[in-house]
């Protein structure tokens, strides 16, 4: 069986970023926001069961999350309603993707809140990419989100420090060249011997 790397940063930490870099290297990478994505697009399979739990989310048979994050925030007790959907569709996909890769050395599984949902618990080691504030603050603000937004997103996610401290490892993202260093000696280190 793989071992499996969970990675995960708050917003603006380079995780995306990180992410590739290990499929550089060819090492196959799960992404959690990514397997939403296609859960809730046109065929997904939280369309039916979350129009039916929110009518009027679907939009051209896709979930339209404008509307769903309105109906979450009319009404609170949707969004556990809806995790009841989505997680184990998304767990599926996961143990689908595990099986795929179950004879590589190395796998990410690329969970943006790793810890905050216990996923931590499905990996055998954890990957935390950190920055400084000021230059998470400077990437999510780059990309046109506000500083309102940035402030809630990080209201709702375990702050960096703790999530550094219950890391595996923690690599710091200050510099593509340094972090694609640091990919590539865990990548050696995590595989050594296979």
């Amino acid at each position: 069986m793989s071992f499996a790397l969970g990675l995960t940063g708050s917003i603006g930490m380079g995780k995306s970023t990180t992410a590739a870099m290990f499929r550089d290297l060819d090492v196959p990478v799960w992404d959690a926001d990514a397997t939403v994505h296609k859960l809730y697009a046109r065929g997904g399979a939280a369309v039916a069961p979350i129009d039916a739990l929110v009518p009027g989310a679907m939009k051209d048979g896709a979930i339209d999350r404008a509307v769903l994050r309105a109906a979450i925030a009319d009404d609170a007790s949707l969004l556990k309603q809806i995790e009841a959907i989505v997680h184990p569709l998304v767990a599926k996909d996961r143990a689908m993707f595990r099986d795929i890769h179950s004879t590589a050395p190395l796998i990410i599984l690329d969970i943006p809140l790793l810890f905050e949902t216990g996923g931590d618990a499905a990996c055998d080691a954890t990957l935390v990419v950190t920055t400084s504030p000021e230059e998470q603050r400077r990437r999510v603000l780059a990309r046109g989100t506000s500083e309102d937004t940035l402030h809630d997103l990080l209201s709702r996610q375990m702050p960096d420090a703790e999530k550094r401290a219950r890391a595996t490892y923690v690599i710091e993202t200050d510099t593509l060249d340094g972090t694609r260093q640091d990919v590539a000696h865990l990548v050696s280190k995590l595989t050594e011997g296979t």
